[in-house]
């Protein structure tokens, strides 16, 4: 990957990370009635996306979505994308307590 397009990508994942970390607070205050750090720490953290490719890469597409769509689609990505796993494994994490 030649320097520009490294740069193009984390500059792109730096602002889906952004849009991630608002979709991910939002969900944790609708769901959880508050403010749960923790809950929303296991939504955002790399180990998390790893499941779903490369961290730096996904949040990429994340802001390549809300460049090109705006914040409601790059939401409503990650809510298609991401809460059916998320939701899996927070039920096998309470499973497991």
């Amino acid at each position: 990957m030649a320097k520009t397009d490294l740069k193009a990508l984390r500059e792109l994942a730096w602002i889906g990370d952004s849009v991630l970390e608002l979709y991910a607070r939002s969900r944790v205050l609708k769901e959880h009635g508050g403010i749960d750090a923790e809950a929303k720490a296991r939504f955002t953290r790399n180990s998390f996306l790893n499941c779903m490719g490369n961290p730096t890469a996904v949040e990429a597409r994340i802001g390549e979505i809300y460049h090109a769509e705006g914040l409601a689609a790059a939401h409503a990505w990650i809510a298609e994308n991401f809460e059916p796993l998320f939701l899996k494994q927070e039920a096998n994490r309470k499973r497991g307590r």
